[in-house]
């Protein structure tokens, strides 16, 4: 241990270290399920529509259809969006995983998933929902869909995560949000390549293709494994 780490935990409260166990605690649960299956495709989105919603019906094709091709579809393993994926991959025997969260207002897993696992805080669940990911696909959403989007758009332009597929899926909904991105780029708030880094469509298929493009990754090579922070490289 170096000596500047030594000082460190000289300087932490018992407070302090238990606060850090828990925080790793929830995060090695995670990144142990992560571990447990080839990395799939990671689906956002609102848990408050209801399953006959035309989101949920493109989302429950989408977990049909990813299934239908050998890829796993991950969740936050919630209703709405998150429900509607699970199930289209379920009904044909797909893989189906679930990173839910205890929340106040008492959200819990969905009937249509075949692994689960609970968090206590959201930034352990949501590294592990973007590890688990060789494609992203964000479907309408609130603040958490929100905070989930702009948070892997913002590792991606940094370079901070290996660069993947991000779609989002559902052009009337998302066009707001790209008149907000063209008005960042025109005052030079972002580089115009950043807006290259996700792509609108209302078109499920192209989802899929991203991941047929990608393949079937090996559960023992998971894509951040030898990447190079800032430089975006990977050895995989």
């Amino acid at each position: 241990m170096l000596k500047a780490e030594e000082e460190l935990l000289q300087k932490l409260t018992l407070v302090d270290l238990e606060r850090a166990t828990a925080y790793a605690k929830d995060l090695g649960r995670g990144l142990q399920k992560v571990r447990s299956f080839p990395q799939g495709v990671t689906i956002f989105g609102s848990a408050r529509l209801p399953q006959d919603n035309v989101y949920c019906q493109m989302a429950f094709n989408l977990g049909h259809k990813l299934a239908e091709n050998g890829h796993a579809v991950v969740t936050g393993g919630g209703p709405g969006i998150m429900e509607a994926a699970s199930h289209g991959a379920y009904e044909i025997g797909g893989r189906t995983v679930g990173f839910n969260i205890t929340l106040t207002h008492e959200q819990h897993p969905n009937p249509y998933l075949t692994d689960c696992i609970t968090f206590e805080y959201f930034f352990a669940r949501k590294v592990s929902l973007a590890m688990a990911a060789k494609v992203f696909a964000f479907f309408p959403g609130g603040f958490g869909t929100m905070d989930e989007l702009t948070e892997i758009l913002c590792l991606m332009q940094e370079k901070k995560m290996p660069t993947m597929p991000v779609f989002l899926v559902g052009k009337k909904f998302w066009k707001t949000f790209d008149d907000v991105i063209q008005l960042m780029t025109t005052n030079k708030l972002i580089n115009e390549l950043d807006t290259n880094i996700f792509r609108i469509t209302d078109d499920v298929d192209e989802v899929v293709a991203a991941a047929n493009k990608i393949g079937h990754p090996k559960i023992s090579e998971n894509f951040y494994d030898g990447f190079r922070e800032n430089n975006g490289s990977s050895e995989l």
